[in-house]
């Protein structure tokens, strides 16, 4: 019988880093996911830090995550805004913008869109 594997990971040691202004993106791939973890400084907006140096008014990644802490805002294209806060577990369609609220720094997991998020665009 073959032996049972464990994995073990931190995002201390990521498998990938994504770096942008005011902000970081960490990814961990384990057990066939991709698991980010995004850190945004207070003053970090998402169609300003990632969206405007890739050409993009408007995420198109769909994210399932978790707050950790800090608080932001999920503002859809349709024109609704909600406030996201340490614990929440959040699902957010494509079509938004975000930005940190408050002089906290913003740390959320994500379970569902890390593949995609903040990839460097090929000149």
């Amino acid at each position: 019988m073959a032996p049972l594997e464990v994995i073990l990971k931190r995002f201390e040691t990521p498998d990938e880093i994504r770096i942008f202004e005011k902000g970081r993106f960490e990814v961990v791939r384990l057990g066939g996911m991709s698991i980010g973890r995004a850190t945004y400084e207070p003053g970090w907006k998402w169609s300003e830090h990632v969206g405007k140096p890739s050409g993009q008014t408007s995420c198109h990644v769909e994210h399932v995550g978790m707050v950790v802490s800090g608080q932001a805002t999920a503002a859809m294209d349709d024109g609704n805004v909600i406030v996201m806060k340490p614990g929440d577990l959040f699902y957010i369609a494509p079509g938004h913008d975000s930005w940190v609220v408050g002089e906290e720094p913003y740390v959320s997991l994500h379970f569902l869109g890390a593949d995609n998020y903040a990839q460097k665009q090929e000149p």
